[in-house]
C-alpha cells in the first residue's frame, strides 16, 4: 500500500509543479518494474539478472501544444526541472488539433477486478530448476543434438496515472515464463524448435518437462524438410502461427491508421469481414490474462468488446486523439510508455474456438499446407496484401506427411479472412490468441 500511495503522491507533486510552470493541463506516469532473468544452456549457468526500474512521463499541454519529458531520478530538484523543461517545450511545440487529456466525466472511476498480480515472487533458484527442467526434457529426445538454451523469467510492475482532471489510479501487474530451443540433426542437416509457457501466476504455467518435451519432438520433426512446388492449396495456420493474422487485423482497425485512411479496412466498418460465424474479442478484463487492465493511457475505464460479431467489425480501437480526429468516442484503447504521447491498442484479443477439431479440419484435404511458423514481415496494411515465409508440414489425403521449409504463402487479408475457419484448440498463451485456423485457396511457392 505504501508503495502504491509514493506513486500517486509522486505524481500529484509532479503535475502541481507543471501547473505552476504555466502548463494549462497536465497527466503524468511511472512504471515501478522489478525483473528477473536467468539462462541455462548445456546446464550450465550462462544469465542471472535482476532489474528494477523506476520510469516517469510528463506530459503537458497549453492550448493546443504539448511536451512529453521523461525521467528516472525523482528527487524534487529532479521533478522541477522536468515540468521547468516540459513547458519550455510546449511553448514552442506545432499545435496538435487533437491533442488533450480526458474531460473529467469520462474518466474512470471504478475500476475492474482482473487478478492480474501474483504476490510470491519466486526464488532465482525456482526459475533455476524451470529452466533446467526444460532443458533437460528436451535433450532427452531422441534426435536432438545440441540446445540454444532455456531461460526463465519473473517480472511484476505497478503503473500509476495522474491528471490534472482529477484522475489518481495504479495497478499491479505480474508474469512468469520459460522457454527452451533446441537442435536436432547434424552438420548441414539441423533444425531448431522451441516452446514456452507464460502466466500472470506460478501456478498456471505448465510443467517444464512437458515443455521441453514438446520443443525437442517439434526439433525432431523438422528433419528433412522438402520444397513444394507453386500452388493454391488450403493453408492451415497451427495456434503458434494464427495469432499473427489477428494483429495484422487489430493493426487495420487501429484508430491511428484509420484516422490517417492507411487501412485496408478503412471502409468496412459494419461490413462483413470474416465468415459469420467468427467472433473476436478484445477483452481487457480477462481474469489472469495477460494483456488485462483496469484502465487505459488516459484514465479511461476499459471494457470488454466484440471487435469481429458474426463476421461484422463492430469498432475501431481508438484513443482520445484518433476519436477526436474521427468525430467518435474513445474506446479506452490508450497504450503509452514514458517518453511519447499515448497511441490505440489492443488488450487480450482472442478468437472464438469453432467446432471442429484440428483433424477434422484437415480431413478433406487432398494437399495442403500445415504452418507452424513465419518468417518475415510481408504484409501491406494499405493493401491487405500478404506474403511471408514459411515452414510447417505437407498435408495429403487428410494426413499430415513430412516437413516442408523455404516457402511462401501469399493472398490478400481481405480475402483470408472471410475464408478463415477455425478450430476448437483455442489456448490462452500469448494474450492475442487463435485456435488452429484454415484458410483455403492461397498460394503456397516453394521450388
Amino acid at each position: 500500500m505504501t508503495e502504491q500511495v509514493n506513486q500517486l503522491d509522486l505524481l500529484s507533486r509532479l503535475l502541481e509543479m507543471a501547473k505552476k510552470e504555466g502548463a494549462e493541463s497536465a497527466d503524468a506516469v511511472v512504471f515501478d518494474a522489478t525483473s528477473i532473468e536467468v539462462a541455462q544452456r548445456l546446464g550450465a549457468p550462462e544469465k542471472l539478472e535482476r532489474a528494477k526500474s523506476a520510469d516517469m512521463g510528463l506530459r503537458v499541454f497549453i492550448g493546443k501544444q504539448q511536451a512529453i519529458v521523461s525521467s528516472t531520478d525523482h528527487s524534487d530538484d529532479a521533478l522541477r526541472e522536468m515540468a521547468e523543461r516540459a513547458v519550455a517545450m510546449a511553448k514552442v511545440a506545432p499545435e496538435d488539433p487533437w491533442c488533450g487529456i480526458a474531460e473529467p466525466d469520462q474518466i474512470a472511476t471504478t475500476l475492474a477486478e482482473m487478478d492480474s498480480f501474483d504476490p510470491v515472487e519466486p526464488e532465482t533458484q525456482t526459475l533455476i530448476d524451470m529452466a533446467n527442467e526444460a532443458e533437460d526434457a528436451a535433450r532427452a529426445v531422441a534426435g536432438v543434438t545440441n540446445s540454444e538454451g532455456a531461460e526463465a523469467g519473473y517480472s511484476r510492475a505497478r503503473i500509476a496515472l495522474a491528471a490534472t482532471n482529477g484522475f489518481a489510479q495504479d495497478y499491479a501487474v505480474t508474469s512468469h515464463s520459460f522457454s527452451t530451443s533446441v537442435i536436432a540433426g547434424e552438420g548441414t542437416t539441423m533444425e531448431r524448435d522451441y516452446d514456452f509457457a507464460t502466466a500472470v501466476y506460478a501456478e498456471d504455467l505448465q510443467n517444464p518437462a512437458d515443455v521441453g518435451r514438446s520443443a525437442g519432438e517439434r526439433a525432431v520433426a523438422r528433419l528433412n524438410p522438402q520444397k513444394k512446388k507453386t500452388s493454391q492449396v488450403p493453408v492451415i495456420y497451427d495456434w503458434r502461427a494464427s495469432s499473427s493474422l489477428l494483429r495484422h487485423l487489430t493493426g487495420a482497425i487501429n484508430g491511428a491508421g484509420i484516422a490517417r485512411g492507411t487501412s485496408f479496412l478503412k471502409e468496412m466498418m459494419g461490413e462483413q469481414v470474416f465468415g459469420d460465424n467468427i467472433t473476436i474479442h478484445d477483452d481487457p478484463h480477462r481474469k489472469r490474462g495477460l494483456s488485462s487492465k483496469p484502465f487505459d493511457g488516459e484514465g479511461i475505464a476499459t471494457t470488454p468488446k466484440k471487435i469481429i460479431e458474426n463476421g461484422k467489425l463492430t469498432t475501431w480501437l481508438l484513443d482520445l486523439a484518433s476519436a477526436r480526429q474521427l468525430g467518435l468516442a474513445t474506446t479506452g484503447n490508450a497504450s503509452r510508455g514514458t517518453g511519447g504521447p499515448p497511441s490505440p491498442s489492443s488488450t487480450n484479443v482472442y478468437l472464438e474456438a469453432g467446432e471442429h477439431s484440428v483433424a477434422e479440419l484437415i480431413s478433406d484435404i487432398k494437399e495442403g499446407f500445415l504452418v507452424n511458423e513465419l518468417i518475415g514481415m510481408g504484409v501491406n496494411g494499405v493493401t491487405g496484401d500478404y506474403s511471408r515465409g514459411a515452414s510447417g508440414f505437407w498435408i495429403e489425403n487428410g494426413e499430415i506427411t513430412y516437413p516442408v521449409s523455404e516457402m511462401t504463402i501469399a493472398g490478400n487479408l481481405k480475402e483470408m479472412f472471410a475464408n478463415l475457419i477455425p478450430a476448437n484448440d483455442l489456448e490462452f498463451r500469448y494474450g492475442t490468441d487463435a485456435p488452429t485456423v484454415r484458410i483455403d485457396g492461397m498460394t503456397v511457392a516453394g521450388l
